[in-house]
């Protein structure tokens, strides 16, 4: 009788199991077929000269000469310093929703209004955001250089077309559009800290500075954590926007790695060279990620 209770028992765990390797199953097909393999597929062509049009036959091993060429271009080298340059949006769009956040959530009515207005930017398809931008940013006739020039201003920024202007252009627009989602964030953030911390802060004679920096940036320190990985892997992404735009003119001042490594693979048809890119793309924003997760350790407070 205990044999048979034992054998049933071990029959319900082992259908438990294939229960579970039955919903999990398609992920992880999913997560081996469509990102597994083209990463390792990438790491592997970075070390090789191919043209993907002239098929797999043609696959040359190059060793590292993609990597020591790539150090040597002028335009990678100019896309590299653009990505880093990117990251500034990343702490101006956090302390301007940390702003934002703590105003509506205690001192607005309407918040949900506000939530809605400010998010629309992140939901909305990227093609639209980025033609009302454009339509503004016209050298001659977009309201922005109207308005300038109509305050005394003769020859205001061309922006998207002047050289120096194009990236803090750009920059000013992924702000923007990401600000919305980070005022969400922080809000939920705020909603989570017990009303008794400010209460006995209050009771002490703690001024409302002394409450935010005592109280509140530590509290949301994990969402400020969030916000910064996340952002800063987000800039390094960044694609569509410069596409639709400036396709990283002029002169390759809007120019990424990411756009780099598309007009490399599909344009030029360079498709090793573009994965060494990819390469150096991965390893950078592992570095940055890295850093980040240890020097959390000493600000952020769970």
């Amino acid at each position: 009788m205990k044999r048979t209770n034992k054998s049933a028992h071990i029959s319900m765990g082992a259908k438990e199991q294939i229960a579970g390797f039955i919903f999990v199953g398609p992920l992880m097909i999913g997560l081996i077929v469509l990102t597994l393999i083209p990463v390792i597929a990438s790491l592997l062509l970075s070390f090789t000269n191919w043209n993907f049009v002239a098929g797999v036959g043609a696959i040359k091993y190059a060793g590292l000469s993609n990597f020591v060429k790539l150090f040597h271009d002028s335009t990678f080298v100019q896309s590299l310093v653009n990505n880093l340059v990117f990251i500034i949006t990343v702490p101006i769009t956090m302390i301007l929703a940390l702003i934002l956040a703590v105003l509506i959530d205690r001192h607005v009515y309407l918040k949900d209004t506000f939530k809605v207005v400010y998010f629309l930017p992140y939901i909305s398809s990227i093609v639209a955001v980025a033609m009302v931008w454009q339509v503004l940013f016209h050298p001659s006739l977009g309201p922005v250089n109207n308005t300038l020039m109509s305050l005394g201003i003769s020859n205001p920024p061309k922006w998207l077309a002047d050289i120096d202007f194009a990236l803090p252009s750009l920059m000013m627009i992924q702000v923007w559009i990401l600000l919305g989602y980070n005022i969400i964030i922080y809000i939920a953030g705020l909603q989570s800290i017990p009303k008794d911390l400010y209460e006995a802060a209050e009771i002490d004679g703690a001024s409302t500075w002394v409450k935010f920096r005592s109280i509140t940036l530590p509290c949301i320190s994990p969402t400020t954590f969030f916000l910064l990985v996340t952002g800063i892997i987000g800039t390094f992404k960044i694609f569509d926007l410069i596409q639709v735009l400036t396709q990283g003119g002029p002169a390759n001042s809007t120019t990424v790695i990411v756009y780099e490594l598309y007009d490399t693979a599909f344009n030029q048809l360079k498709t090793g060279y573009a994965s060494s890119m990819a390469l150096i793309l991965f390893l950078m924003c592992l570095i940055i990620t890295v850093a980040q997760m240890l020097a959390q350790k000493k600000w952020v407070n769970y």
